[in-house]
């Protein structure tokens, strides 16, 4: 009995929270025509809490565009009246945000402990960074690089065949806290390399000529508060003097244009910049690093959610980097192999003219520290679920997104620099 109760013990400690706080919550989808549209969706935002999904402020909507944007249960008839008056073309992508966020957990596989089809909490991950370097002492290695705000170690792991000076790509997971498709990805990359390495030719290679940096939860705090407070937090959970509002938006706290674009000087904002460059120790650690490892850092990976798009410099400003038309053979080249699996459909492109202006980025800082190859990830899906992907796309999500990394670690090794 007393194995039995702790067992249940530890599935009650790892479950998720309830999705009660957000029952009736909708998700809309509106088309945004005009500067009159956009007026009107500055207005909403203006008299209701609306929290934007796509793009992630108000100020980041253009004409000809849509906007994807999730209202509370008491606001969604006043929202619904609004756009019908005024004609504007919409669709509820998610009509009850409570249900969709239960039915996440759609994985066969519930067992307490670590799986790389489900979604792991903070524990769970930490703990598995631990045992997949101690069973595979030859292929990894971990470090701390850091802590975070409130006290948790920031792990870092070393993929590769021990050889001094390799050249080296880097891959973080988890900048934004509600995109949990994020950080699975990076825990299904370590375990592809140490489970195929010595059996699959390309992977072989790669770790064998390349070492991968990979960061699983960059900001961990955020990760945590949304397994046990509130699903659809972003930001960092810092604090400053001055106001009430916790946490900066970690990928607007680069020195690259920072908060010249598409970020707000707002600490209540969604993309609040914060007080300056690098201000959240989660950053400061992140670019310490990769500054203290700039000549073996040849690509930077950064990876989030949603909408399908492989991104490259630049975010902060609509000019193109100088080896633009490399970047975007390669961002080509990548979205094919990562469409040959499922057929999923991505866009590519520079980030300012194909998701929207934003600067203070970690892609573009580290092209600007001379990482050449630097790339956003944007995982599925385009907005059914948006952050709230079930589990069982886990693995597909993984698998395709594997391809188009795995051909840009090659290219990488064939042009370094």
């Amino acid at each position: 009995m007393l194995v039995f109760l702790a067992l249940v013990t530890v599935a009650l400690a790892s479950a998720p929270p309830s999705g009660e706080h957000f029952e009736g919550h909708k998700v809309f989808r509106v088309n945004v025509e005009d500067e009159n549209h956009l007026d009107l969706i500055r207005e909403l935002a203006s008299n209701n809490q609306i929290d934007f999904w796509k793009p992630d402020a108000v100020t980041q909507i253009r004409p000809r565009s849509t906007v994807d944007f999730c209202i509370k249960a008491e606001d969604s008839v006043t929202v619904e009246d609004l756009l019908d008056q005024h004609e504007l073309q919409y669709e509820v992508l998610i009509s009850n945000l409570r249900n969709v966020m239960e039915a996440q957990f759609d994985s066969r596989s519930r067992a307490a402990g670590h799986s790389y089809t489900k979604y792991n909490d903070w524990e769970t991950i930490e703990a598995w960074t631990q045992q997949i370097a101690d069973e595979n002492p030859d292929l990894v290695s971990r470090s701390i690089i850091g802590t975070t705000f409130e006290g948790r170690n920031m792990y870092l792991l070393k993929v590769g065949k021990a050889n001094p000076n390799k050249p080296a790509i880097f891959i973080d997971c988890g900048f934004h806290a509600r995109e949990w498709i994020s950080p699975a990805f990076c825990q299904w990359f370590v375990r592809e390399a140490v489970r195929t390495y010595g059996q699959e030719i390309h992977m072989t290679e790669l770790l064998n000529e390349l070492d991968f940096y990979v960061l699983p939860v960059v900001n961990v705090d955020g990760y945590v508060y949304t397994w046990t407070k509130n699903r659809m937090w972003r930001k960092t959970r810092s604090t400053q003097a001055g106001t009430s509002c916790v946490g900066t938006d970690p990928n607007r706290n680069f020195a690259a244009g920072w908060c010249e674009t598409g970020a707000s000087t707002s600490p209540c904002a969604e993309t609040y910049c914060g007080p300056a460059p690098e201000s959240e120790k989660e950053t400061k650690a992140l670019a310490n690093f990769i500054r203290s490892h700039l000549s073996t850092i040849k690509a930077y990976l950064t990876i989030h959610s949603y909408s399908q798009m492989l991104l490259y410099p630049y975010s902060y400003s609509y000019k193109l980097p100088a080896n633009n038309v490399e970047l975007n053979s390669l961002a080509k080249a990548a979205v094919r192999e990562l469409n040959s699996l499922h057929g999923t459909q991505y866009t590519y492109g520079p980030g300012a003219t194909t998701i929207y202006p934003a600067a203070g980025g970690s892609d573009d800082w580290a092209y600007d520290q001379g990482i050449k190859y630097a790339f956003t990830f944007e995982l599925r899906d385009k907005g059914r679920y948006g952050f709230l992907l079930p589990e069982s796309q886990i693995r597909a999500t993984c698998e395709e997104t594997m391809l188009a990394v795995k051909h840009m670690a090659s290219y990488v090794l064939e042009h370094l620099y």
